[in-house]
């Protein structure tokens, strides 16, 4: 954050997202996934309206403190997770709100600071907890059994080369415990051969140790639901994803709640009587992509996509119990 609390980047995909929530003059948004406030500022510069921005890390709350004076009476940070951002609007008298914006991807500060963990491209201590709290990505490491490991590796990294990490990593953590990011990437790259795209070998099994040690698809799944009762009828909903886990989760919530879904949802009873009414209307019926010379300023919006769905009047779906 700059000293006049202006975000120091530009958020993937941030004219897209502000286009799709249409910030007007008293309307009310969430920004779900704060990090250093990026379409937060977008939609206050829009507009005369106001936003509760919403984070789990207390750095990125902290850091935020010039950017709440700037827009004084306008932003309300709160510290806590999107899954519960009715409960946590609700505590403070918003009873309805007219979009929600969620950037799934982990922060530029979280990514680039050595000391959180998140990165093998820099060493530093293996932690990855977005809350900094509970337990961490080295506790992972050194205490799930061979084929835990593997079944994290597998499912959330998408890595077919998991049973060969995890029997890795079980035998590093023999001689010592596993504590730095620099020496995790370097036992994953021993073993997983690198790929002609060139990405990273030890890519995937960051990004599952990261999902599974912040439960990061459980959240998604509890904050799709959870903006889907927060928001107003014609409010909008636009998620931003950066991999196929994400993108299929939020694709298939949409979908049933379109009433397009041949398969009930998760949060739908299998017992229901009648099909429930579609709470969500699709805005565009495929997701949006950055273009060459937004993922040319930033690789890391290659693999991006955003999709945005409007909200019906029917009421928020039951969940399943």
């Amino acid at each position: 954050m700059t000293e006049t609390g202006r975000p120091l980047h530009i958020p993937v995909l941030r004219d897209q997202v502000v286009a799709a929530l249409a910030p007007r003059d008293g309307a009310v948004f969430v920004d779900g996934t704060f990090g250093l406030g990026g379409y937060t500022g977008a939609l206050l510069d829009s507009a005369d309206c106001r936003v509760y921005g919403i984070d789990r890390d207390p750095d990125a709350i902290r850091r935020a403190e010039p950017m709440v004076a700037r827009y004084a009476g306008r932003l309300v940070l709160i510290e806590g997770r999107f899954g519960e951002m009715d409960r946590l609007l609700a505590e403070r008298g918003i009873d309805g709100v007219d979009g929600v914006a969620l950037d799934l991807g982990v922060s530029s500060p979280q990514l680039d600071e050595a000391g959180r963990g998140f990165s093998f491209r820099a060493d530093g201590p293996l932690d990855m907890r977005m809350e900094q709290a509970g337990p961490s990505a080295a506790d992972v490491v050194n205490s799930a059994d061979e084929a835990e490991l593997a079944d994290i590796v597998f499912h959330l990294g998408e890595e077919r080369h998991a049973r060969r990490v995890a029997r890795a990593i079980v035998a590093a953590r023999a001689e010592a415990p596993i504590e730095r990011t620099g020496r995790l990437a370097s036992i994953v790259r021993s073993v997983v051969p690198k790929s002609k795209d060139g990405i990273d070998p030890a890519t995937r099994t960051f990004q599952a140790l990261r999902l599974h040690v912040n439960d990061e698809l459980g959240e998604l799944d509890r904050g799709l639901a959870a903006a889907e009762r927060a928001l107003k009828p014609a409010g909008r909903l636009a998620v931003v994803t950066f991999h196929s886990l994400e993108d299929r989760q939020v694709k298939r919530f949409l979908k049933a709640r379109c009433g397009e879904a041949s398969q009930p949802s998760r949060h739908m009873p299998v017992a229901a009587a009648a099909p429930q009414a579609p709470s969500f209307r699709l805005v565009h019926r495929k997701p949006l992509a950055p273009d060459s010379a937004e993922i040319a300023a930033n690789p890391r919006a290659r693999s991006a996509k955003l999709r945005v769905a409007e909200r019906t009047d029917a009421p928020a779906w039951e969940e399943a119990a």
